[in-house]
């Protein structure tokens, strides 16, 4: 007889379901010409484009809707003081019930408040932050509904965005190579379920997939190096 299989895992259902993303400090600019930051983790990529996850009645997705661009800012893991100044901040007023409920509150000038600089763009009209080692001016393709047939149908959005143009600080660039990332230098910042980590352990093991050369990449992405 065969024995019937024992299950290793168990049933759960966690609040939320962040087993680890990039912390992104987005740049956009308000109405009255000032500039909002908003941290986030909803975030991935594919080739030379990407797609984030907002809150649709958030300050930074009306921004993104009106202008038609942002500024994405990776945080290293050094920038724990900056992100967690930004983290239950909003730049709606007045600020919205459920915000109100999870302890967020206004703030004008969010580059002060967290004690970042505006690093000048060369595309968009938004700024980036200088702090963060990775600064991307990105500019929106479409967008996509979340939650469609649930009660909170329409609570969230995705944007698809287009880089434009790459800023990283020198230190980041892989010797002898124009346009690689030493990712041995690279430090993200990582949020798994709300709490911050970084990757100072280094690699895990020889990645079979990084001995592709990423130049093979290019037709792909449409980009030239």
């Amino acid at each position: 007889m065969t024995q019937a299989f024992q299950s290793t895992h168990v049933d759960i259902s966690p609040a939320i379901l962040y087993w680890g993303t990039p912390v992104c400090l987005i740049t956009t600019t308000n109405p009255d010409g000032s500039y909002n930051i908003a941290p986030m983790s909803s975030i991935f990529w594919l080739g030379h484009s990407c797609m984030i996850g907002l809150e649709t009645g958030s300050q930074t997705t009306r921004n993104i809707k009106r202008s038609g661009h942002c500024t994405l800012n990776l945080a290293s893991d050094s920038m724990k003081d900056a992100v967690n100044a930004l983290a239950r901040t909003t730049g709606s007023y007045p600020v919205s019930d459920g915000k109100s409920a999870r302890g967020y509150t206004y703030v004008k000038d969010k580059f002060a408040h967290a004690n970042l600089t505006t690093l000048p763009s060369g595309i968009s009209s938004t700024p980036g932050i200088a702090e963060c080692p990775v600064v991307m001016e990105a500019e929106l393709v479409g967008e996509h509904s979340w939650f469609k047939g649930r009660p909170t149908a329409g609570a969230c959005l995705s944007f698809e965005l287009h880089i434009t143009r790459i800023q990283i600080t020198p230190d980041l660039k892989l010797e002898g190579h124009k346009n690689r990332i030493d990712t041995d230098k690279w430090k993200p910042m990582i949020m798994m379920f709300s709490e911050l980590y970084g990757l100072r352990n280094g690699k895990v093991t020889e990645s079979v997939l990084a001995r592709i050369d990423e130049e093979l990449y290019r037709p792909f992405t449409g980009t030239t190096g």
